[in-house]
This record gives C-alpha cells, structure tokens and sequence, in this order.
C-alpha cells in the first residue's frame, strides 16, 4: 500500500476492539439502527466525494459495525465476511477467537459514530476516514456483566470499494486525530 498516508503503528486490541460487519450478503444481518453514522466529507482531499458514495459510505460503515458487535457478541466469524477485508478481518478474527477461547463476549450498545472523510484518491479507490465513536461496551464473562463503560475512541479507517459495497481493511484507534 504505497503512496497512502502514514497511520499510527498500534490498533487497540483489548476492550477496544470493536467493528465487524456481516459476512454472506446484506441481508444475512440486518443493519441496526441503532448505530448512528454521520458522515462529513466536505473536507476530503485531493477528491471531492460524490453523495452517491457519501450514501454507500454510511451504509457500509452502519454496517460494519454492526457486524462487528454482533462478531463479538456472538463469538462467531461470520458477520465478519462482508464488510471487512485484510488487516481489519485479521485482527478481529483474533480477537473473536481469543474471546471463544476464554468465554468472554462484548457488546457494544448505543453507538454513535461521528466520521469525517479527510483523504480520497484521485483514483477512487481508498478512502481515509476519521471516527470519533461513543458507545457503550459490556464486557461479559458467561452471562455476567464484569466491566461495563461509557467510551469515547478516536479511529483512523481505511475503505475500499469491493464488488457491490465499501469494505474496512484498516481500523485503528489512535489517541486522537
């Protein structure tokens, strides 16, 4: 991935992982409503983003979380398919994995996702967002609630288009932007 800007070096991979999106088709997982995506891209360099994509954008981007949390809820790789590719799919392939082997679940509740677009290839083909994200996250060991808070994370997100939608293939959470 040459020529694309320098991000920071660690994703967070404890609590704060969070971000899976549905595996198979569109309509395996429906989307939640409950996951607010506002999108700003009237910043976006060197490109300017079309308003059919700002549409795909927050659609994929609703998606993808929902996914995620349903991922990591579930402890099921499933919902991961669809909406992540690469590095994003990896890391949270692990942290399903580990949760299944320690019988830890996540839940991520009453999420709220303000996204900027700051980067847009002349070619289309990447996207660089920025997301400030509140939710609530339930940390649960069996059916017990073991750790529970209201969070605020800062993410540096990486989208490509894929054959029918925008896929995650980097999520980071930074300190801030």
């Amino acid at each position: 991935m040459t020529g694309l800007p320098k991000f920071a070096s660690y994703f967070c991979t404890g609590v704060m992982v969070s971000t899976a999106l549905i595996t198979f088709s569109a309509n395996a997982y429906p989307a939640d409503a409950a996951v607010q995506v506002e999108l700003n891209a009237k910043n976006a360099a060197p490109r300017a983003v079309e308003s059919l994509t700002e549409r795909s954008i927050v659609r994929d981007y609703r998606f993808a979380w929902t996914s995620m949390a349903q991922a990591l809820e579930l402890n099921t790789l499933d919902p991961l398919e669809g909406p992540f590719a690469g590095e994003a799919k990896e890391v949270l392939r692990q942290a399903v994995t580990s949760q299944q082997r320690s019988n830890l679940t996540r839940e991520y509740a009453n999420q709220s996702h303000r996204v900027e677009a700051v980067f847009y290839a002349p070619e289309g083909d990447v996207m660089e967002l920025h997301d400030t994200a509140e939710y609530q996250l339930q940390i649960r060991d069996g059916g017990k609630v073991i750790h529970d808070e209201h969070v605020v994370v800062h993410y540096v997100v990486l989208m490509t288009p894929a054959a029918d939608r925008w896929v995650i293939r980097q999520l980071q959470a930074v300190p801030q932007f």
